[in-house]
């Protein structure tokens, strides 16, 4: 079979991806623009694609497609209905990335709690150097333990950041997204009440209608001095012109993983922001560990073996 990797660039060039030569003819490109995805998968069998869109119109002209493999949970990427109604099977990888993200997550919420942006520069700038004492006290922090810690959206990921909110001694609660979610161990809370007692407030869920700006100018303003929100959902889920506002207006503090339209644009409101000590921003890395892509190539060449083995 012929199979295209249209975005290996995505999953890092550390891997290995011998195993999925062995399945059949591959073919590898770093990156792949929409104007160049037809003519690359035109003759494939399978298609590997993590954020390459495959559209209706490209499947109709592609005859040999049988399968398409995401290198990701979300789906949405793929147009599914048009997949099924021409009979080609569809498979992502669940689960791969799951302690990767909490990592993160509890990566992100101690730079900040712990004003390591702050810390750094006074090291590094001499002036600890020249101030004379052992230790710099300048910039106090406090502990996870005794805070409240808010999670939105407690599915996989959510309830793996609880058990580790709760292992540093925080109290969990929750807010259900779409409010079908509401039989956990966890107390849950409205959106407000949420956001208006939490310390930390960390975000797991998808982007959906329900969750499109659901933290904007409005319920920003709910959140306590010096309160930490972080996103490890999804861009959008966020508005970021009024988080930017709210950064720049408030001691609150705010690392995002995730942005609207990434790679993030230069005049993002995010990117302008004064009190960038307050602000953290990754590039979209949370899911991306080592040990995740390793998982998450495994899956990929699991899909395949069974697909071809069906076949």
């Amino acid at each position: 079979m012929n199979i295209t990797l249209l975005d290996a660039q995505t999953l890092g060039e550390d891997l290995d991806l011998s195993s999925l030569e062995a399945l059949g003819n591959l073919t590898t490109y770093a990156t792949t623009s929409c104007d160049e995805t037809l003519e690359r998968i035109i003759n494939s069998d399978i298609v590997i694609t993590n954020k390459v869109l495959i559209t209706a119109d490209i499947m109709a002209q592609a005859p040999n497609l049988k399968l398409i493999c995401i290198a990701a949970t979300g789906m949405n990427n793929v147009d599914l209905e048009e997949a099924q109604t021409r009979g080609i099977s569809v498979k992502n990888v669940a689960g791969y990335s799951t302690q990767s993200v909490v990592q993160h997550t509890f990566a992100m919420a101690l730079y900040l709690l712990e004003n390591m942006a702050y810390y750094n520069r006074v090291v590094k700038s001499a002036e600890w150097s020249n101030s004379g004492l052992f230790t710099d006290v300048s910039r106090p922090f406090g502990e996870i333990a005794n805070k409240t810690w808010g999670i939105i959206g407690l599915g996989a990921i959510g309830r793996e950041v609880a058990k580790v909110a709760t292992a540093f001694g925080a109290k969990v609660v929750y807010y259900s997204t779409s409010g079908n979610n509401l039989d956990q161990k966890y107390t849950h809370y409205s959106l407000e009440k949420l956001l208006s007692e939490c310390d930390i407030v960390s975000i797991h869920s998808p982007l959906n209608d329900q969750t499109l700006n659901l933290l904007n100018v409005t319920n920003l303003s709910l959140l306590q001095e010096n309160a930490i929100v972080l996103n490890l959902g999804r861009g959008g889920i966020i508005n970021e012109k009024d988080l930017a506002v709210a950064i720049d207006r408030r001691d609150i503090y705010a690392g995002v993983d995730v942005i609207s339209k990434e790679p993030i644009a230069l005049e993002n409101p995010l990117m302008l922001v004064k009190n960038k000590e307050r602000l953290l921003i990754t590039p979209h890395i949370a899911w991306s560990s080592i040990e995740a892509r390793i998982k998450l190539l495994e899956g990929i060449v699991a899909n395949i073996t069974l697909f071809q083995e069906k076949s």
